[in-house]
């Protein structure tokens, strides 16, 4: 199924799926930017990532920590605590369910810190990257494994408070029908500017256009040089100075109107290919191609998807069960075994904008090379 823009693609929604809404077109959107973080956040699970994400977590600002910005995913130094097993009947398993297993009772938790979310409910609803309380510069998450016909499985980890990479997704560009996007330009530069103050690698303008970096040391001192060339420098490290307090910023934009492409940057573009440490663009033809498989021509493996897509659009409230934070178990399970099978397809539905002449290998390589660090000795 082939549209000329994402715009099309939205007409298309608007016509066969939102229109029983007020404002269907709007509706339509907001789905669409939905789906961006959905392919985002799966994209991170194939990746190996889930025990290390958390979900819309309030970031403090480099060196200021009395401003703290949420961020749809951030990626924090995991230690596992323990793998739990429990009977279907036990449903729902809440987090203070959670909370009064031995091993994490043992911590000595505050009543008053546990959430009362579960992270999975009785309707078989899964709450994606559980956090089950907040312990300051830690926090305590839990990740389900699998549910059978008779038991289940979840595991629990401490994440410390401060991540070591972030991926935020925007939709850039003009609207269908309008002159002027203003509000794209404005989300683009919030999106910039909490890309630029998380981390204590700073990025400079240099007279010749160029970007350089910039970081202190415990003694003051500063290291400098090209942007990209100290950035690599620190995730290739093991100095506590260096890393400490350094997060890679990463961004994923879409297209909203057929106004430019990863080769052809808008204003959007520019201003969030200059903040960014990474900047993927999510093109038009992977989006289409994704949602023409969930919805329009649905396959196989993503039935259970469609059917939770379909039952959270009905323009009933408290019904959505297909977003980034709390989807239908049946939903997950089909969207891993689909990007699981998929993958090398979907890594091709994001092009580079920036580093300039970067592979997406070379993000996965960074990624998980922070991962692996020994975070609990380099923050001591």
């Amino acid at each position: 199924m082939s549209y000329p823009s994402v715009d099309q693609l939205q007409k298309v929604l608007t016509e066969e799926v939102f229109h029983y809404a007020k404002d269907s077109k709007k509706a339509a959107g907001r789905a669409l930017g939905t789906l961006v973080e959905i392919i985002t956040f799966y994209a991170l699970k194939s990746w190996g990532l889930e025990r290390n994400i958390a979900i819309e977590r309030p970031l403090p600002e480099f060196g200021n920590d009395d401003i703290t910005h949420n961020v749809e995913y951030s990626l924090h130094p995991s230690t596992h605590l323990m793998t739990a097993e429990f009977n279907r009947d036990a449903l729902p398993i809440t987090a203070s369910k959670i909370a009064r297993n031995q091993r994490i009772a043992e911590l000595g938790i505050p009543a008053d810190s546990i959430k009362s979310h579960a992270l999975l409910s009785s309707r078989l609803i899964l709450r994606n990257s559980c956090t089950v309380c907040d312990l300051g510069e830690t926090f305590i998450n839990a990740y389900l494994h699998q549910l059978g016909k008779d038991t289940g499985r979840y595991s629990v980890v401490s994440l410390q408070r401060r991540p070591f990479a972030i991926f935020e997704c925007k939709r850039v560009g003009v609207e269908e029908g309008t002159r002027k996007g203003p509000q794209t330009i404005e989300k683009a530069k919030q999106g910039a500017y909490v890309a630029r103050t998380v981390s204590a690698l700073q990025k400079i303008r240099l007279t010749d256009g160029s970007m350089g970096g910039l970081i202190q040391k415990r003694d003051g001192s500063f290291r400098c040089g090209d942007y990209y060339k100290l950035m690599s420098e620190i995730i290739a490290s093991d100095d506590p100075e260096l890393l400490s307090r350094f997060i890679l910023t990463v961004g994923v934009v879409s297209n909203h109107g057929n106004w430019f492409t990863s080769e052809n940057h808008n204003k959007e573009l520019k201003v969030l290919a200059q903040s960014y440490d990474w900047l993927l663009f999510l093109t038009d033809v992977g989006i289409a191609q994704f949602i023409d498989e969930l919805l329009f021509h649905p396959a196989k493996k993503l039935a259970a998807a469609k059917d939770a897509f379909i039952a959270s659009y009905t323009g009933e409230k408290g019904v959505n069960q297909f977003t980034k934070v709390q989807i239908s178990l049946a939903a997950d399970t089909a969207l891993q075994s689909y990007f699981k099978s998929h993958i090398k397809v979907i890594e091709g539905w994001f092009n580079i904008v920036a580093p300039a002449a970067k592979r997406l290998a070379a993000l996965k390589a960074e990624l998980d090379a922070l991962k692996r660090k020994d975070w609990q000795e380099i923050r001591s």
